[in-house]
């Protein structure tokens, strides 16, 4: 509809004084509404509830939304609340969670070279001041960099869980009580490959999933930290602990890179910065309450069973060709199992 030549008059007029209005706001009021704007970071992860790691992760959260300034909302799914172990490390990757924590040993068959610093293959890691030489240092950095580069995920900081050791319903006390237990794995192969050159019969199954497996005899076993076994209360179901130290498993602490690059400089920084930062007072606090966690467990009725230095070496010995099969996935693998050898 055609208007006459003194409304369009007026109609410009009007918008003439709208746009005058909004450039003479001075930049101090836009300003702040601008500098507020909110990034959502979903941490997920399947860590029991109680554990020192989940505690970590949860301050970490806490501290990134006062830090922040409320610029960052960050938000905790502990426990499988949004999905599985392989699920959540997808998810990370692709970004519909910002973040989660898992093994590099979960890498295997994306950056294998990195895989090793997990623990991969078992008996790797001689103590945790042999974990600590390895990723705390320029290697850490490095692992980091492939992780960025190959998986979409930066490992910001490295948490941990410990040693890792067998819950079972049978005593386990040498190789030979050993063969044939149904043990669960993680769904990655170097776990499935490593306990079946000890004699075991692995059983790759979802972390959420083990006290079920256990109690229902889809499984004899699963070898974990004293913190899980203590947090999900898989000792209801098997009252053996065999105190292996077969795998020691570091957590990377992984954010979604897209999110992370989205990020103003000063947020990038504070993010990476108070990992750095929460996670070297998770990894002294998780190491002193370890002695704490395995007296609970003994309180709780489970027997605990020692392996002798001669038996220690018998394990080791089985593991041991499993180095050279795992170096021999890429030659960046074989440099990365020397480097850690060589570090023991």
């Amino acid at each position: 509809m055609n208007r006459d030549p003194s409304q369009r008059q007026a109609g410009l007029q009007r918008r003439q004084l709208i746009q005058a209005g909004a450039s003479a706001i001075p930049l101090a009021v836009w300003g702040p509404a601008l500098a507020q704007q909110k990034f959502t970071f979903r941490m997920a992860h399947s860590e029991a509830i109680s554990a020192p790691l989940t505690l970590a992760l949860q301050k970490w959260c806490d501290l990134l939304n006062t830090r922040s300034g409320g610029r960052i909302d960050a938000q905790h799914f502990p426990g499988s609340q949004l999905g599985s172990y392989t699920q959540l490390i997808e998810q990370s990757r692709i970004g519909t969670i910002q973040g989660t924590v898992g093994g590099p040993d979960t890498e295997e068959s994306v950056a294998p070279e990195i895989a090793a610093t997990g623990g991969a293959p078992g008996f790797i890691f001689k103590d945790e001041a042999h974990v600590d030489k390895i990723l705390q240092g320029p290697l850490g950095e490095e692992v980091s960099a492939v992780a960025r580069k190959k998986t979409g995920v930066e490992f910001v900081a490295y948490a941990e869980v410990g040693f890792r050791h067998i819950l079972s319903k049978r005593a386990v006390t040498n190789l030979e009580t050993l063969k044939g237990l149904k043990i669960r794995v993680p769904e990655i192969k170097i776990w499935v490959d490593f306990w079946r050159r000890m004699g075991a019969n692995p059983t790759p199954l979802p972390y959420a999933e083990q006290y079920t497996a256990l109690s229902t005899g889809v499984i004899d076993a699963v070898e974990a930290d004293f913190f899980s076994i203590k947090g999900f209360k898989w000792f209801e179901q098997a009252k053996h602990l065999t105190l292996s130290y077969h795998w020691f498993l570091p957590k990377a602490v992984r954010v979604n890179t897209r999110w992370l690059d989205s990020l103003p400089a000063d947020l990038q920084a504070l993010v990476r910065q108070s990992a750095k930062e929460v996670f070297a007072e998770q990894r002294k606090e998780n190491r002193a309450k370890t002695d704490e966690a395995l007296a609970d467990l003994v309180k709780a009725g489970v027997t605990v069973h020692k392996l002798s230095a001669e038996e220690s070496g018998k394990w080791f010995a089985a593991a041991r060709p499993l180095f050279d099969e795992f170096g021999s996935k890429s030659a960046e693998t074989k440099a990365m199992v020397g480097r850690i050898l060589a570090a023991r």
